[in-house]
């Protein structure tokens, strides 16, 4: 009826997903380039302070250092570099203590926090404090700001009390992070060349094995790497990677990390045919097209090995080779300078494994001096990673900028003084792309120049171990064909990754309920990338759902009466009361309404959302003084507990029949079960599976697991495949226990009449476990340790062609006898069935676990290249200009094998 009365003011709005793409491509925009000014600032006042700084060996500082602060000693004074620090718990730093007026000092503990250098450089950032604090100001969507010095120290803001490991000691040095290696340095290939002669028996090699896992950690996607051994004889670690570079990602780098650790060392080193070939293949393999270096890694160089320099190397010096001498011994040290210092390098001796660490880093700095010479201030952009600092399990990204000295003595040096960066959480960046718009199964997606995900709703960076969530080893290379795997011509991710605009349409299977519940759905997927950034944004429509829109308009004061009342919600983000912290303390429904009466102008709040919400709180009001009414005269059919009603705006309205000692369902819809409630990003299960439901008909969803579990019983003891074609998926996000081996989970149901009478629910079944996020539904041993894999698994979808059907099953010396019927204008199914007849022994075991897809190598993942003859890499060279990493990683993605080399 209330539908009927504002029908004059209904307009069907049509969603035009181009401009859609480009509007949120936009805002996305604004919001990383406030991040880069921020940055930038930073980056110009940490150079100015330092240009007009005299450096004073003598220099006595006192400054807060976040492991001291707020320590006393035993007579109750304040300890060396600590002093009070005021600390209170903010909402906008995931409730952590911190300080919002000022940065503090963070020091690794294998750095002297009293060095001079350290203490001059940490008095010329104090007017970092300033900067901080009016970037916050200016833009208070910012979290984390930061400078790392190449010194060592970390300068964060706010400032934080900083917890050390359980041993006391705080490994964290920001010169190993992601955003300092690649704001420090430009992309770059390496060969890494170590030396496995006799020589190099016992500690030596174990030193050499750390320094060789220091360098590749310090290598990230932007990077190619191989690594050779070598004695009289070449050797590849890896022999698929013969002659070529593979993308120095996480998975390529654990994968040479475990090889590295099988060397054994015999014969006699020969170093020359091993630098030949290093150099062959920088001269011959495209990979970076950036900076290139050999790391020569031995306890000592005698042959002569002047004339392969002369062939390959010189004059030009494009290759510069960097020489890490082994162990105490002193030999045949200055055969080893002698390599680096022609060679445009730098040679260090590492005779402990306490000297690896600071000496591998040294060639991050001569690496530099090329940006720091001519100044080229790139911002660069890290791909996705969990927030260490709060420990949140948030996915971040970073943008970081190089911080020179402009002192002119020294300009010709390059030295390097820093890096500053700040973190961005990837939720807020999606706020941006409201799912709301994009309908029930639509959704928005980031990723970056080398096709891995920042944001996708079918990324599952976490799984359970036990009780606690853990970020998976590879969560943050997961490329976009490995949840967009129907894309099997690389059309999207080509596109993608290249930077275009456009658009591309394909039939999909899609999947919800975590993985359980296959969908055929088309999707209309709309792309184009973020200026000034690496990441490309994308978009999916489904067709036939979500593409029209209701729009009408009605008063603030008509909505807020007709949503003004207990058992309505107000579920998604109307407004960003996050921001002003004097709006912190409205609740969405009062921050929404000061809005639209114009008493909280400043408050920001997405209009076109607020008005569909209260447009459905009118259009609905009514539908509660039905509900009520039903309850009044008693006239709610038993066994209801609970009727309730979900826009596509998020406007709940729900109606409780049943107490809560009485009702069954206690979880469902209620705040605490997050997946049946609307988020910013988020539609329920029950309302994306009605969404596919003909109108009409009634929809049964089972709020917990035991339906399925019955469900998948009924299968296997009455074979009803032929209700259920059977749809092959695919999850490259597994995670799968080494050497395991699931037993059967399913449940023995008690019988206790004659003729078993049950509902099946016809919607899409498939195996119960194939999900990270029911690895726990067996019991693991804590010695089963689970790893990263790929699994194919069984989904079953109803075949509604089939309305009755009847049969008899043999088990051993009895049979069974059973009838199936379709429940008219409902997805259920009635069976009935003899119960005398015990089948579950014979059939219970069915499998519709997930098969862990194995190929012959291991290594033939999205990331890694191929051996020769197999599947072929596709290198999409970017621009000239080698200081941007440029958009040349596109490799083969990880698809269900159609032919195995």
């Amino acid at each position: 009826m209330k539908l009927k009365d504002v029908e004059p003011i209904i307009k069907i709005v049509e969603v035009d997903g181009q401009d859609l793409v480009k509007d949120y491509s936009d805002e996305i925009e604004r919001m990383l380039g406030s991040k880069m000014k921020s940055v930038m600032r930073l980056a110009e006042s940490a150079e100015d302070s330092d240009l007009y700084h005299e450096f004073n060996a003598t220099l006595k500082f006192d400054y807060y250092n976040s492991m001291m602060i707020n320590t006393a000693d035993e007579d109750g004074n304040y300890v060396d570099l600590g002093g009070e620090f005021p600390l209170e718990e903010n909402e906008h730093f995931n409730k952590l203590p911190v300080n919002t007026q000022m940065s503090n000092i963070q020091v690794p503990t294998n750095v002297y926090n009293k060095d001079p250098n350290i203490l001059n450089a940490i008095y010329n950032t104090e007017a970092l404090n300033d900067v901080f604090i009016g970037n916050f100001q200016k833009d208070p969507t910012l979290t984390w700001q930061y400078f790392g010095s190449s010194t060592g120290f970390f300068r964060i803001y706010p400032g934080i009390k900083w917890t050390p490991d359980s041993n006391g000691v705080v490994a964290f040095d920001c010169r190993n992070r992601n955003w300092y290696i690649q704001a420090a340095t430009s992309p770059k290939d390496i060969i890494i060349m170590v030396d496995i002669s006799g020589s190099m028996k016992g500690l030596k090699m174990t030193i050499a094995k750390h320094t060789i896992n220091t360098i590749l950690d310090t290598l990230g996607e932007n990077d190619f790497v191989n690594v050779i051994a070598y004695t009289d004889y070449v050797r590849y670690v890896e022999p698929c990677f013969r002659g070529t570079l593979v993308q120095a990602d996480l998975d390529n780098r654990e994968h040479f990390k475990v090889l590295v650790e099988e060397l054994h060392v015999k014969g006699e080193a020969k170093i020359k045919n091993a630098m030949k070939e290093s150099f062959k293949i920088l001269n011959e393999v495209s990979g970076s097209m950036c900076n290139q270096a050999i790391m020569l890694i031995t306890d000592g160089a005698m042959e002569d090995f002047q004339s392969v320099f002369e062939e390959f190397n010189w004059p030009e010096r494009r290759v510069r080779v960097f020489t890490y001498l082994i162990g105490r011994e002193m030999t045949f040290a200055q055969n080893t300078k002698w390599i680096a210092c022609n060679n445009k390098g730098y040679y260090t001796h590492i005779s402990t494994l306490a000297d690896v660490q600071e000496n591998v880093m040294e060639y991050l700095h001569v690496l530099s001096r090329p940006m720091v010479i001519n100044h080229d201030h790139d911002i660069i952009w890290t791909e996705a990673y969990m927030d260490t600092v709060a420990q949140s399990l948030l996915l971040m990204t970073s943008v970081a900028m190089p911080v020179f000295s402009k002192k002119k003595e020294t300009l010709s040096h390059g030295i390097l003084l820093g890096v500053v960066g700040s973190d961005i959480p990837l939720m807020e960046v999606m706020k941006l792309a409201p799912r709301y718009m994009l309908g029930a199964h639509g959704y928005a997606f980031l990723i970056n120049n080398n096709g891995y995900i920042l944001s996708h709703p079918d990324l599952r960076p976490l799984y359970k171990d036990g009780k606690k969530l853990k970020p998976k080893p590879n969560y943050n290379s997961v490329d976009l064909s490995e949840v967009e795997w129907e894309d099997t011509d690389e059309l999207l991710r080509t596109a993608m990754v290249k930077g275009e605009t456009g658009t591309l349409s394909l039939n999909i299977r899609a999947s919800v309920d975590k993985g359980k519940r296959p969908l055929y759905l088309t999707n209309e997927y709309f792309y184009t990338n973020i200026d000034n950034t690496p990441f490309s944004f994308g978009m999916a429509l489904t067709k036939g759902h979500g593409k029209l829109m209701f729009m009408g308009n009605v008063s603030v004061e008509e909505g807020e009466v007709s949503h003004n009342c207990p058992q309505s919600g107000f579920l998604r983000t109307y407004c960003e009361t996050d921001i002003d912290p004097a709006h912190r303390k409205y609740s969405q429904l009062q921050a929404a309404i000061r809005y639209l009466l114009g008493k909280e102008p400043d408050l920001e709040c997405d209009e076109v959302l607020l008005s569909q919400t209260l447009f459905d709180a009118v259009v609905t009001a009514p539908l509660e003084a039905y509900w009520n009414t039903l309850m009044l005269n008693d006239r709610v059919e038993p066994g209801v507990e609970t009727a309730f009603l979900g826009t596509r705006s998020g406007l709940m309205r729900v109606v409780r029949y049943a107490g809560v000692e009485t009702r069954v369902a206690k979880k469902f819809l209620t705040p605490a079960d997050k997946d049946n409630l609307f988020t910013i990003d988020h539609f329920p299960l029950w309302y994306r599976l009605a969404v596919e439901n003909t109108p009409g008909k009634f929809y049964y969803y089972p709020v917990n697991d035991k339906g399925l579990i019955e469900h998948a019983f009924f299968l296997s003891q009455f074979k009803l495949s032929f209700l259920f074609s059977r749809v092959s998926l695919f999850d490259y996000q597994a995670m799968c226990k080494t050497g395991h081996h699931h037993a059967s989970a399913f449940l023995s149901l008690t019988r206790c009449f004659c003729v078993s009478v049950r509902f099946l629910l016809d919607f899409n079944l498939c195996g119960l476990w194939h999900s990270d996020y029911f690895v726990d539904a067996h019991k693991q041993k804590k010695l089963d340790a689970l790893q990263p894999c790929d699994t194919a698994y069984p989904g079953f979808m109803y075949d509604p062609s089939v309305r009755e059907a009847n049969s008899l099953n043999k088990c051993g010396r009895c049979q069974k006898m059973f009838v199936v019927q379709q429940i008219p204008d409902s997805n259920l199914v009635l069976v009935v069935t003899q119960a005398y007849c015990d089948c579950s022994r014979q059939y219970g075991a069915i499998l519709l676990e997930p098969k862990e897809i194995k190929y012959i190598l291991h290594i033939l993942s999205s990331k890694m290249l191929p051996p020769a003859g197999c599947l072929q890499p596709q290198i999409l060279q970017g621009g000239q200009d080698c200081i941007q990493p440029g958009k040349s990683h596109l490799f083969m993605p990880r698809l269900p094998p159609k032919g195995q080399c």
